[in-house]
């Protein structure tokens, strides 16, 4: 089994559904609202759980419902929360917009996730037991940082999805195993828009990069191989919303259990294909009995 700490966000999901997303000072009526638990670390967590990892994880929620709330669902979907902090004030939101095309657009406010702002006792003892540590950018930068670099000191492959895109102080990367951006941030990471090209030079700053391309699946490209394209399955898709967390909670389930990149990337391609079939985030995320059928992985 794939033991995974994964450092990151929580945040309760508030989700409206559209025909089309409202222009600048335009209002538009929606179909319905839902709440989902979300946030990239807590997305990728999940994931990984329902994949069949051993994960933890390591956040912060609010003294609020909502915080009550993320904490159940995690520990619901078989992920430990004993270092997940509870925190003054309200738990971080992400406002989402999601159009009858499944495409959506994100406002995240970091409420608790803004207290994150350097490990905590047990932090580095937890990650060290770990195989892979999962690392995004919703929390204090400064804190990724700190994360990376203990999982380097105790050998511990880390693997960093650069989201939200901003700059990254070299350091991080420099700590960094696998780098896993879509296609949008590896062109804000390089300003390269052609994706092999960009991730031809990230490979100058990590060893391993996958660029995940949505519907044409995800490239995967590292120091001294070919380049690789993964193609993804083809599905009508109701919600985007965390496809690009729940293929990196597969993956590293899948990495982790000692399978060939290019295996490992099918399979996590399968995972993300049938989590844009659902609406939501962590609900929308499949148990390992379906990725294994709809890969066609024999028992």
């Amino acid at each position: 089994m794939s033991h995974i700490v994964v450092l990151g966000s929580t945040n309760m999901d508030l989700v409206a559904h559209v025909a089309r997303a409202p222009e600048r000072g335009e209002t538009v009526t929606g179909h319905s609202f839902r709440t989902h638990p979300g946030g990239k670390g807590a997305n990728q967590a999940v994931a990984a759980a329902r994949a069949g990892g051993s994960v933890a994880m390591i956040g912060a929620v609010g003294e609020d419902a909502f915080g009550t709330r993320l904490r159940q669902e995690l520990a619901d979907a078989g992920v430990d929360t004993e270092l997940l902090r509870l925190v003054p004030g309200p738990s971080g939101t992400a406002h989402i917009v999601v159009d009858d095309e499944g495409g959506n657009a994100i406002v995240v406010v970091p409420g608790a996730n803004g207290s994150l702002t350097g490990l905590a006792p047990g932090d580095e003892h937890l990650i060290a037991a770990a195989d892979t540590l999962l690392l995004q950018l919703e929390i204090p930068l400064g804190t990724v940082l700190a994360g990376a670099e203990a999982a380097r000191r105790h050998g511990v492959r880390t693997v960093l999805t650069p989201a939200p895109a901003q700059t990254l102080p070299p350091g991080l990367l420099a700590a960094t195993d696998l780098l896993v951006p879509n296609e949008h941030e590896a062109a804000a990471l390089t300003g390269i828009r052609d994706p092999a090209e960009a991730a031809r030079v990230l490979l100058d700053r990590v060893p391993e990069v996958v660029v995940t391309l949505g519907a044409r699946g995800c490239l995967y490209a590292a120091r001294g191989a070919e380049q690789l394209v993964v193609p993804a399955p083809e599905v009508d898709p109701v919600d985007t919303t965390a496809a690009g967390d729940t293929f990196v909670g597969a993956l590293a389930v899948a990495l982790g259990e000692g399978r060939a990149m290019p295996d490992a990337l099918a399979w996590a391609g399968t995972a993300a294909a049938l989590s844009v079939q659902r609406a939501g985030a962590a609900p929308s995320m499949p148990h390992r009995s379906e990725i294994d059928a709809s890969a066609g992985v024999v028992a």
